[in-house]
């Protein structure tokens, strides 16, 4: 009984290996395909919603997209099967990104993948879900780690920054209300009284004005509205080129805490079979989080 007991610990800890860690050939081959799959997966989902193409095209992508569903639901539940504490795995972000990935089409299966209700349209959504899985490579996983750690660690500038973005627009948008609401072409009003006369200028409140403010500072340039007034233009032109000077403040903040961050020990894509955290230096024997055997 022990000596089963043992090898099943053992196929565990293998199927762990490889489905958790990218240390050894195997573990890169799984995720290697994995990303593979992910990318079919992908395409063959956005090939669905492309009219035409016939019956048969659209029944060979309806075959592919239950293969795909079939291998992710294998993977989901031996990811569930090889960790020693499943319910962490599966509250975990990647544990639900996994579930979202496959719920959606057993749903559909079960109260009518072919219902034409509004219903089932944010159902469906989460299919895009599958496109995170190409984040669970770890290969990019530090570097994602550096950059968060580094935005996180410059919050409070961007936070002020961010006051100072609005304050300027909120001052931007009131001032091009005034001059374009003011100086600006008026018309006589067809529904106000006789005389009345009303702006043609789109900046017809201070919200609007915000929302240009935005709009141009962000050198994005939608151009529902533009100013008419010379002095309009002038406060445009000089807004959109502190839109241009601000562009770097955030880039510079961020840039800033990743060279003063301390250079990181290599370290493994050694996954902790109990507490999945990752992070481990190549000799560790143990987990550092939670003491585990690896």
């Amino acid at each position: 009984m022990s000596s089963n007991k043992s090898e099943l610990a053992s196929v565990r800890d293998k199927i762990h290996e490889i489905i958790f860690e990218a240390h050894t050939p195997a573990g890169l081959a799984f995720d290697v395909l994995l990303l593979l799959v992910i990318v079919l997966s992908v395409i063959s989902n956005s090939l669905e919603t492309v009219q035409g193409g016939g019956e048969q095209w659209h029944a060979l992508l309806a075959i592919a997209k239950w293969v795909f569903t079939g291998l992710f639901t294998i993977e989901y539940a031996l990811r569930i099967y090889c960790v020693k504490k499943p319910w962490k795995y599966i509250f975990s972000f990647w544990g639900v990104i996994d579930l979202l990935a496959i719920l959606p089409d057993y749903l559909l299966l079960m109260f009518g993948g072919g219902a034409n209700t509004s219903s089932f349209s944010a159902i469906r959504s989460l299919r895009l879900l599958r496109v995170f899985r190409i984040l669970n490579l770890s290969w990019f996983q530090y570097e994602g780690e550096d950059l968060g750690d580094a935005i996180w660690r410059a919050r409070g500038k961007i936070i002020v920054f961010l006051m100072v973005v609005m304050i300027i627009v909120t001052v931007a948008g009131t001032v091009m209300y005034e001059i374009e609401h003011g100086w600006g072409p008026k018309v006589q009003d067809p529904t106000g009284k006789p005389g009345e006369m009303i702006s043609t200028s789109g900046f017809t409140s201070i919200p609007n004005g915000i929302y240009w403010a935005i709009v141009t500072m962000t050198t994005v340039g939608f151009g529902d509205i533009v100013p008419v007034t010379t002095a309009g233009k002038v406060v445009s032109a000089i807004l959109i080129l502190v839109g241009y000077s601000l562009i770097i403040v955030p880039t510079g903040f961020v840039s800033a805490e990743i060279l003063d961050r301390k250079k990181r020990k290599v370290i493994s894509t050694i996954s902790c079979p109990s507490c999945l955290t990752e992070n481990h230096d190549f000799d560790a024997a143990y987990c550092k989080y939670c003491g585990e055997e690896l």
